[in-house]
């Protein structure tokens, strides 16, 4: 079976003109060169016959006698014809006996049945590693040969082959033979100028067996077929890493060296990849040369706008295999992985914090260094991160970019547009390890979880009253200073805390987001409606030790112990009166001010106090026939 696989390869290699040069000492079948071999003296291809040399030649001298009278592309055989003219047709004449899957190639049918069979025809014999293509093993050949023979005079690097030393040198004379009849790009080789053209075209006539993507260059197809089969025939000789494709491994080299060639004319940033130097330049040259379809949004990098457009389509082709969950982009996909694996590869030098982003690292160095590259223009502040600098940059310009679907509501950042998703999906998905009392947000299931451990580390230096949170002994402080940084818009009332001044704004709108699923009452706090739920469930959490009495509120339970030790904590200021609840002396402030904020809608009679209102509408109530 294995003979007669490979001549049936061999076969279709010639009849595509796809042959390659023979690796002596590592390929062991009947295509390594021999006396009656006849080679090309341009790409050191082997063929076993003259005619099949005499077609090949072809290529070199450019002449295409076979055109295709669709996109008027020429061909030097008429079998490449053939093949592409089923591009257009979408003709499949091969088909699989196995599962069906047709092809418009017979060597593309022959490598999707070798899927079938899990045979691997090509074997090295260095490492006796099998191959379902030949042009994996040449490639894989390379890595165990050292021999390089071909060396340019320039920059004396090494070369297998001479048609590969002949292109490199174009590079050092900056000659581009080959030009694009379109839009006149020039190129080095004239496989760049043909795969230049399909950009044109948008022609991909390479296929994938197993999952039908294309490609518009066979190389970018045989590096995608490894993803399938695992395959990594590239390894570093430092840390023995494994690389799908050499190019990955030659850039991986550089982590090793840290030899950065490329430096920046304007900064003198230097850079390891010519690429990231041309796009470094941008930030200087504020090019945008990618722009959206859609929206017209433009972007430095290609990445960007592709990454942008599945906002539009809202599409996330990436899923996890573990917990389903799908992401845009692949490079998301592989952090959200880490999480998983509970792996954290890179360590801090100062503290030994493990972090699974090398971004996240260097950030966090910036803590032990105390910079703060990123400044505000408006008004100097500075942030470690550029990211914290463009969300502060909203604050200026009011701009809030993320709306809700459901009711309109704007934020300046979509992770809080995602929790507030939550509220109408009352979704929660953080969980408490001790009580099993989900969250919505993970920051308020960790600050959940100290009143089980009861650790209080932040003290009250005035009162000695002790705290779970920093931003809680913050606002506990201005209680004593009297300071209300947050002020109201509408009637200039100030707040020691913003959830405060929040919560005060819905007095004024009159908008109560929070329903009760039993009763369908709405409330404008969210800690009104679950105390609301226990008057369903007649559920009371909270009891006093001494009379075991049981209170559906902390702060009831936390007010009802006053009764015990006749303490008056809460003074007026004018009269010096004392009382036990701290809302009791707000109504009290309001005789002294004559203020009566709550008004009847029947009658219009002013009250100083809520409930004295509520008593007075049961009155009209009992008018009412």
């Amino acid at each position: 079976m294995e003979d007669s696989a490979k001549r049936n390869e061999i076969h279709l290699v010639d009849d595509l003109c796809a042959a390659a040069s023979c690796t002596d000492g590592f390929v062991e079948d009947e295509t390594c060169a021999n006396d009656k071999d006849f080679i090309c003296d341009s790409c050191d291809a082997v063929f076993s016959e003259k005619c099949q040399l005499d077609k090949h030649v072809l290529c070199y001298k450019g002449k295409k006698l076979h055109s295709c009278k669709l996109c008027t592309k020429s061909f030097s055989r008429k079998y490449h014809l053939l093949v592409h003219s089923r591009t257009h047709t979408k003709e499949k004449p091969y088909s699989c006996d196995v599962c069906n899957h047709a092809f418009s190639d017979k060597i593309n049918l022959f490598r999707h049945c070798l899927t079938h069979t899990d045979e691997k025809p090509y074997s090295c014999n260095v490492c006796k590693k099998g191959f379902y293509q030949k042009s994996l093993l040449i490639s894989h050949c390379l890595t165990h040969a050292n021999d390089r023979p071909y060396s340019c005079d320039i920059c004396k690097k090494d070369f297998f082959t001479k048609s590969n030393l002949n292109q490199h040198y174009r590079y050092h004379t900056n000659e581009k033979r080959y030009s694009c009849d379109v839009c006149k790009k020039n190129f080095y080789t004239k496989s760049h100028l043909n795969g230049h053209y399909r950009t044109h075209t948008n022609e991909k006539p390479y296929s994938c067996d197993v999952c039908n993507r294309c490609f518009s260059h066979k190389q970018h197809l045989d590096n995608h077929y490894r993803i399938h089969t695992n395959e990594k025939p590239y390894s570093c000789d430092v840390c023995n890493k494994n690389f799908f494709q050499m190019s990955d491994l030659n850039n991986h080299f550089r982590t090793h060296t840290n030899e950065k060639h490329y430096s920046c004319d304007v900064c003198n940033k230097k850079f390891s990849f010519k690429h990231n130097l041309t796009v470094h330049y941008r930030i200087h040259t504020k090019e945008k040369p990618y722009s959206c379809d859609i929206c017209h949004k433009s972007f430095s990098q290609k990445i960007h706008l592709n990454y942008h457009n599945l906002t539009h389509t809202n599409e996330k082709p990436h899923s996890c295999d573990v917990c389903h969950k799908s992401f845009s982009q692949k490079n998301n996909l592989t952090k959200h992985y880490l999480i998983h694996k509970n792996e954290k590869p890179f360590s801090c030098d100062i503290c030994k914090k493990g972090f699974s982003r090398k971004g996240n690292l260097k950030t966090h160095i910036r803590i032990h260094s105390k910079q703060r590259p990123h400044s505000c223009n408006v008004c100097g502040k500075r942030f470690i991160r550029i990211h914290h600098l463009w969300i502060h940059s909203r604050i200026h310009t009011k701009e809030k970019p993320y709306s809700c679907d459901v009711c309109n509501k704007s934020y300046s950042q979509k992770h809080n547009l995602t929790i507030h998703y939550r509220t109408h999906s009352n979704e929660k998905p953080y969980s408490c390890d001790v009580c099993s009392k989900r969250f919505h947000k993970k920051q308020i299931m960790n600050e959940h979880q100290l009143i089980h451990t009861n650790e209080k580390p932040y003290s009250c230096d005035i009162c000695y009253k002790k705290f779970y949170l920093k931003r809680h002994l913050t606002s506990h402080y201005r209680i004593h200073i009297k300071e209300k940084p947050h002020l109201c818009d509408i009637c200039n009332k100030g707040f020691s805390r913003k959830q405060q001044l929040t919560n005060h704004y819905r007095t004024h709108t009159k908008e109560k987001p929070f329903p009760c699923d039993i009763c369908k009452k709405s409330f404008s706090q969210k800690d009104n409606l679950v105390t609301h739920h226990q008057i369903h469930t007649k559920e009371k959490l909270y009891f006093c030790e001494l009379c075991k009495k049981g209170f559906l509120r902390k702060q009831q339970l936390n007010s009802h112990y006053l009764t015990h030790t006749n303490e008056r904590p809460f003074s007026c200021d004018v009269c010096h009166k004392a009382f036990s609840q701290k809302g009791n002396l707000n109504n009290h402030y309001l005789t002294h001010t004559k203020d009566k904020p709550y008004s009847c809608d029947v009658c219009k009679k002013m009250f100083s106090c809520k409930s004295n209102l509520k008593r007075h509408f049961h009155s009209h109530e009992k008018e009412k026939p």
